[in-house]
């Protein structure tokens, strides 16, 4: 990929997410620290929407929520220094003016256009909204911390 993108594979490099838990399935348009758009692939087959209701799949907006969560901490952790996140896990601390518009159905590709706010020390805070085909899903404000892996 592009300088100002990522793949899967470098997104599994930098956060320690795993098969089912990794949502995101790339990283474009970056500008290092401040913004990107993370793609995620909604598909029938994802676990999350498998009874989440049958006959009418849905992706749950904890797993959006999620999703912008991952998308920031690849973000921030592509950007920073890679001998600073050396053995670093970015945690979520909080989520607030999270509006869910629209559902996002499955086999579709959700957008999320995320940025960093601002940061202090190792807390950084994001806002970020999903987008199906150019439609607004949701909306959200978050913050996170970045922390020593144990």
């Amino acid at each position: 990929m592009k300088n100002n993108s990522i793949d899967k594979k470098e997104i599994e490099r930098l956060l320690p997410h795993r098969e089912p838990m990794l949502l995101i399935n790339g990283l474009i348009n970056i500008v290092p620290l401040k913004s990107a758009t993370a793609i995620v692939n909604v598909k029938k087959t994802s676990f999350f929407v498998q009874g989440h209701f049958p006959g009418q799949p849905v992706m749950p907006g904890v797993f959006i929520v999620e999703a912008f969560g991952q998308a920031a901490a690849a973000l921030t952790a592509h950007g920073v220094d890679s001998k600073e996140y050396e053995n670093k896990l970015v945690y979520l601390m909080s989520v607030n003016k999270a509006r869910f518009r629209n559902p996002v159905i499955p086999d579709c590709k959700l957008e999320l256009k995320i940025e960093a706010i601002r940061s202090h020390g190792r807390v950084w805070k994001y806002k970020g909204e999903a987008y199906v085909e150019g439609k607004k899903m949701s909306d959200a404000q978050w913050s996170a911390t970045i922390v020593d892996r144990k």
